[in-house]
């Protein structure tokens, strides 16, 4: 689809035709001016008022010519006036629906109204209706969605349209130059998210969120399930508006509240041999990450220091998190492992103090020093992002983290100076070497532990089906920074190195040798085999416009059912317009991926061919968690579904060799019609042990186990042995009436 059918498909009624840009009349001024063939400026810096003007490159005076260079520069200029003030006018408007709906909430506390809706405040006083207030805030963020789209699709054709201009016409470039204007005004580099934090609000004070108790421990220990998932630039606004219905946007102390992001720097420790990071990319059991966080964009005060300890789920352990506070001026007493334990504990006691929290506190700390000393761990790795939290403040049932601008600093080729520089100056100016800048999103969703109940609510279910989200299984930043930034020192590297969306910002990091050549797609090792679980693709499969976030279908999947995808995220208005008629078409299949031994062997009976001609579509990334147990649980089950048939072989075989010294002519039947079942017993157990290893191998998502193999075999076991009861009853019959 051309750009110019896909911004006429997916203008907004509400906003008209008249509010975008002009695509066809730009594109119809390129075709005239491309016709005439302007010769490139004259590059003469003196004029004569009263000489003509030069002809143009075919002959013809200028001054007659309808169309100019100059039409197309004046065009351009008037439309991006245009889309600037209707985009302003509409968050004006968008801000003063804000405002009235806040002016409304403070007239009344919803615990005045009843559970139907009705009043039951005092006559004379005004209150709100629930239902009403939630309405009228879905409609507020329907109309931010919807402008931000208008905001995109007009951005892009700008885009487009300069793009086609500078080929087309390449005597009289001018793309450079509009891009970087169009990057200065006030439509693309403002920021709403004040709009956020205001919608947050209003959900918040409608669910009545009560804030938790503040844990003041002086150490912090999280036990938490954690999932990582990349959101593409163009759905951080939805994603955002999701889950603020749900969760209010957590705002830091340090913050101004003006924001509903917050600058976090995070400087994380490695050696030379970068022990910690290979012990990270290895998922090593015990494998620890250490890091210096402080949030804000001035200078440090308060810093966090934490430590991550991996542990594989399935030895009954729990991965980690740990960490205390120190003062920025502390922080090189720290790296030198000179830090003053046994002050902070006087004045941790002086302060009343439990002694299990002192306790847990000095642990924590003499052991961090440890491993800093023998490690001799510096700076090696810094990570900067713009944080949107959501949380009820102090409650960790349910945290949703969402970081935009993520870039990664090297923090090595500088003087530490015996660990008092523990952080590159925000003065320095950087090489293009010592920063990558990741290009998504990256989102994570935080279960607590505790009690060990895991499932999410609902609306997180929704939200991770909602195909704005793609799983990175165990994505880390530090472990992607230096292996883009460090491919000198690195001995391994991450599966999603090759994914297609990230290969130019690499490139522009100097990393390029950590990746693989473009016409192999992936490198060797792991990724060659789990190609799969990378959400964009390779460079040989590049699902760059046709990849599909976590959806309903790859939910159904792992139920060994795959239907319509669940709609996107209820009705929150976040699929306004959408121009991917393609994607619509994956709606129809209503067949069971995970079709049975059934499908295998009979390919007419698999319900995969009520749509012949499309593949099933999975989501890519999905993943299955692999214990290692489960590979033995696949041995024992061949081994178990191999001994009965050899049971079953042994026993015809033994009926029919009686069978043959006693004449018994049903004896040779029976016992021939149970030899074909005891070697479908083994074939089948061959070729299901292999079928399911292959699954186990790739960590396709879905159903690992096949609910019609066996219905099949047991039918026929069932079936042979129930003739035989029945021939047996009317042998015995028929010998009494002999009697």
């Amino acid at each position: 689809m051309k750009f110019g059918e896909h911004l006429k498909a997916n203008i907004a009624p509400e906003y008209g035709e008249q509010a975008y840009l002009d695509y066809q009349q730009l594109d119809s001024i390129i075709s005239e001016l491309s016709q005439t063939k302007p010769s490139a400026a004259n590059e003469s810096r003196v004029v004569s008022l009263t000489a003509p003007p030069q002809t143009n490159a075919q002959g013809l005076d200028t001054s007659k010519v309808n169309v100019t260079e100059e039409t197309f520069l004046a065009k351009i200029d008037s439309d991006m006036v245009k889309v600037e003030k209707f985009t302003l006018s509409q968050v004006t408007k968008i801000r003063a629906k804000i405002m009235d709906l806040e002016a409304l909430l403070k007239q009344q506390p919803s615990s005045l109204l009843s559970d139907e809706g009705s009043s039951t405040v005092p006559e004379g006083t005004s209150g709100w209706n629930e239902r009403e207030v939630v309405d009228r805030a879905d409609e507020i963020g329907n109309d931010f969605l919807r402008l931000e789209k208008y905001v995109n699709i007009n951005f892009m054709g700008f885009h487009k349209i300069l793009k086609k201009h500078d080929k087309n016409l390449p005597n009289n470039p001018c793309k450079v130059f509009y891009i970087n204007r169009l990057n200065a005004q006030a439509w693309v580099r403002g920021d709403y998210s004040d709009i956020v934090v205001r919608l947050s609000n209003i959900y918040a004070s409608v669910r009545q969120d009560h804030v938790a108790e503040e844990n003041k421990d002086a150490a912090q220990s999280f036990a938490r399930s954690t999932t990582k998932y990349w959101v593409k630039t163009e759905d951080v606004s939805k994603v955002k508006y999701a889950v603020l219905r749900h969760l209010p946007v957590f705002l830091q102390k340090t913050s101004t509240g003006e924001s509903d992001s917050q600058f976090t720097n995070s400087v994380y420790l490695d050696n030379d041999q970068l022990e910690l990071y290979h012990g990270r990319l290895d998922k090593t059991p015990g494998a620890i990450a250490l890091r210096l966080r402080w949030y804000g964009s001035g200078d440090p005060q308060l810093v966090f220091v934490e430590r991550k300890t991996h542990n594989d789920k399935w030895t009954g352990e729990v991965s980690v998190k740990e960490r205390f506070t120190v003062h920025e001026s502390e922080v090189p007493l720290l790296l030198q492992g000179r830090f003053p334990i046994q002050e902070k504990k006087a004045e941790m006691i002086a302060k009343g103090k439990s002694p299990q929290e002192i306790d847990e506190w000095e642990t924590l700390v003499r052991e961090i020093c440890q491993v800093i000393v023998s490690k001799q761990l510096v700076p090696t790795m810094r990570t900067q992002c713009m944080r949107t939290a959501f949380q009820i403040p102090f409650d960790a049932t349910v945290r949703v983290s969402l970081d935009t601008n993520l870039c990664m600093i090297s923090e090595r080729g500088y003087d530490l100076q015996d660990m008092h520089v523990w952080h590159r100056d925000k003065s320095w100016v950087l090489e293009k070497n010592e920063i990558t800048r990741f290009p998504h999103g990256v989102l994570e969703i935080k279960l607590e532990m505790g009690g060990g109940n895991l499932t999410p609510p609902k609306w997180v279910t929704d939200l991770q089906n909602s195909g704005m989200l793609y799983e990175c299984h165990k994505y880390s930043k530090y472990v992607h920074g230096c292996a883009a930034l460090m491919p000198d020192e690195v001995r391994a590297v991450p599966y999603w190195i090759d994914d297609i969306s990230l290969r130019q910002s690499i490139l522009e990091s100097d990393g390029g040798r950590v990746l693989a050549d473009p016409e192999e797609g992936v490198g060797p090792g792991a990724t060659a085999v789990y190609q799969h679980l990378l959400p964009f693709g390779t460079t040989v499969e590049d699902r760059t416009d046709t990849a599909l976030g976590r959806t309903s279908a790859d939910k159904a999947a792992s139920q060994g059912l795959v239907g319509e995808k669940a709609p996107l995220i209820g009705n929150y208005g976040v699929n306004f317009y959408s121009g991917d008629e393609e994607i619509e078409e994956e709606d129809e299949f209503a067949a069971d991926l995970e079709d049975g031994i059934c499908g295998w062997f009979f390919p007419f009976c698999s319900r995969l061919n009520v749509n012949p001609g499309h593949d099933p579509i999975l989501a890519p990334t999905s993943v299955q968690k692999i214990e290692p147990k489960v590979f033995f649980a696949n041995e024992r089950t061949y081994l178990h579904w191999l001994h009965h048939g050899v049971i079953l072989s042994s026993i015809s075989a033994g009926i029919l060799a009686f069978s043959e010294q006693s004449g018994a002519t049903w004896g040779e039947w029976y016992a021939l019609a149970l030899l074909p079942i005891s070697l479908g017993f083994c074939i089948y157990a061959l070729h299901i042990f292999l079928w399911r290893a292959d699954r186990i191998k790739t960590r396709i998502p879905g159903r690992w186990d096949d609910p019609k193999g066996p219905l099949l075999l047991g039918g026929a076991v069932v079936l042979i042995l129930s003739i035989n009861f029945i021939i047996k009853l009317v042998a015995i019959a028929e010998y009494d009436k002999e009697l």
